[in-house]
């Protein structure tokens, strides 16, 4: 049975039905790699994916980013259980990181090099809320007024976890977990090129924070008014999870955020991340005073043993 692809109502992503993502041939392979580029997410229902096959469709992408300090972990678990089978409480470190998640970002922008692509699968979900949503930032761009795209066009930003963090009330020390780190803040341009598509896009989110050249107070106006004009309808995507979901984005070209949902409702979602090419990803830092120290490097890596597996 051929793979059939139905577009969503939004400006990007599609469902691709009749595939089994733990048993891929080439010809259904590139029929998913394609849609991933044109359509920017894609969503896989009824998978119930392992952690090895996951892990194993990921790296069809690419070499996969290690979000812990542990080479041997590929695969993390996004959750708001404890090991002891509790919740997380508000004053946890790992509770900060999920609600941090329910702000528009892209993955790993706050690293020396960033991530091409997300893929999450859904183990337990919650009745009501947990809905990750996607927005598409080539269309986003392609709605600006020629004015605003000339006035971004040369514009920069640096991205950092501390300062994402911080505006939202958690001042987080270095170290803490991954994305915590003084390699420096990465500076990105707010105008992206798809490097596969040739399309541009907003490249934005919660983690960038200041503006080569302007005033910090002016930049974050900005960049939070481009961030409410892109994150609207048509270009917003709700993926509302049923178990054994797969969900999947092009961080390139593509925001997303968690929605709330109550705490005392148990949700499970495995994500893994795929690296993107250094070719195009791979951005100087600079100081970010958060951070403390500053060491500048190309490297993801942790250079010290970090106390937290991660921030996603």
């Amino acid at each position: 049975m051929q793979p059939t692809i139905t577009p969503t109502e939004a400006t990007l992503g599609a469902t691709i039905a009749n595939v089994d993502l733990s048993d891929l041939d080439d010809s259904t392979w590139r029929v998913v790699e394609n849609a991933f580029h044109e359509f920017g997410a894609l969503i896989f229902p009824n998978q119930h994916l392992t952690e090895e096959a996951q892990i194993t469709f990921a790296k069809r992408f690419g070499d996969l980013e290690l979000l812990t300090p542990d080479n041997k972990v590929k695969a993390v678990s996004i959750s708001n259980l404890k090991e002891d089978g509790s919740v997380y409480e508000s004053a946890d470190f790992r509770y900060k990181t999920l609600r941090g998640n329910e702000g528009w970002h892209t993955d790993s922008s706050y690293m020396p090099l960033a991530a091409k692509a997300s893929i999450l699968s859904a183990q337990v979900v919650p009745p009501e809320g947990g809905e990750t949503e996607v927005a598409d930032m080539r269309a986003a761009y392609e709605e600006l007024s020629k004015d605003l795209k000339d006035q971004i066009s040369d514009l920069k930003a640096y991205h950092s976890l501390y300062q994402s963090q911080a505006k939202i009330g958690y001042d987080i020390e270095a170290g803490s977990g991954y994305g915590y780190h003084t390699k420096g803040a990465p500076l990105r341009p707010l105008v992206k090129i798809h490097p596969i598509t040739g399309r541009k896009s907003l490249f934005i989110g919660r983690h960038a924070y200041e503006i080569m050249g302007m005033q910090r107070e002016d930049a974050q106006k900005l960049l939070d008014e481009l961030v409410t004009f892109a994150c609207q309808d048509p270009r917003v995507y709700t993926h509302h999870w049923t178990p054994g979901d797969v969900l999947m984005w092009d961080n390139r070209c593509v925001l997303h955020r968690a929605r709330p949902y109550d705490f005392s409702e148990t949700r499970i979602l495995r994500h893994t991340r795929v690296a993107g090419d250094p070719k195009t990803e791979l951005v100087e830092t600079g100081r970010d005073e958060r951070a403390g120290d500053f060491k500048p490097s190309t490297s993801n890596r942790p250079d010290s043993v970090q106390l937290e597996s991660t921030s996603f």
